[in-house]
């Protein structure tokens, strides 16, 4: 009976997500890079995550008003650690065609960028084996993608084969171009 219920929980869990998503999607997703499929976007288990932490936080509130004061301040603290979670997964997203990205992110505006606007590239590993990969633009800003994000191989692909298009470089004359040490871009020069 138990394991009917978790699975039941579970699937409700997911059922909740795809729809926050879709609905999200619709609403606020309507530009050429949204409609085009192509996307980095945070692993889907920030979404799942929070859903499950805004469950269980929204169940030790319930149950903290009743009995415990400890279990109330629980609660309340991974309410707010779920919404974060499934806000972050929600909002973030990087959106491309073969033209040009799309960069969305909580509290701010999206910003279009031509691929021919990156400048250079810097890699950074994280502990586990993850690489972050910034890339600078010509307005100084910068965007970042981990390797564990969804889509970020075919994103930097594209970018890749668009910004020597814009610029006029040929692929093969890029002597930085590495996809498989993560490299596509110049390298940013060091200051010293």
């Amino acid at each position: 009976m138990q394991a009917i219920v978790i699975l039941l929980i579970a699937a409700l869990v997911f059922a909740i997500c795809w729809g926050v998503d879709k609905l999200f999607t619709g609403l606020f997703r309507s530009k050429a890079q949204h409609r085009s499929g192509l996307a980095v976007r945070a692993s889907k288990r920030y979404g799942i995550f929070g859903v499950m932490f805004s469950v269980l936080g929204i169940l030790g509130i319930i149950t903290g008003m009743v009995g415990e004061q400890v279990l109330l301040w629980a609660g309340v603290v991974v309410l707010l650690m779920g919404i974060g979670l499934a806000v972050h997964y929600l909002s973030y997203g990087i959106f491309y065609d073969g033209e040009s990205f799309l960069l969305c992110r909580f509290g701010r505006r999206s910003q279009e960028h031509r691929y021919s606007e990156i400048v250079s590239q810097k890699l950074y590993v994280i502990t586990g084996g993850s690489t972050v990969i910034e890339l600078t633009l010509t307005d100084g800003s910068t965007v970042s993608v981990q390797s564990t994000m969804e889509g970020v191989y075919p994103f930097m692909d594209t970018a890749f084969a668009g910004w020597c298009l814009e610029t006029g470089h040929e692929m093969d004359q890029c002597d930085f171009y590495d996809p498989s040490k993560s490299w596509w871009f110049p390298h940013e020069k060091e200051e010293g």
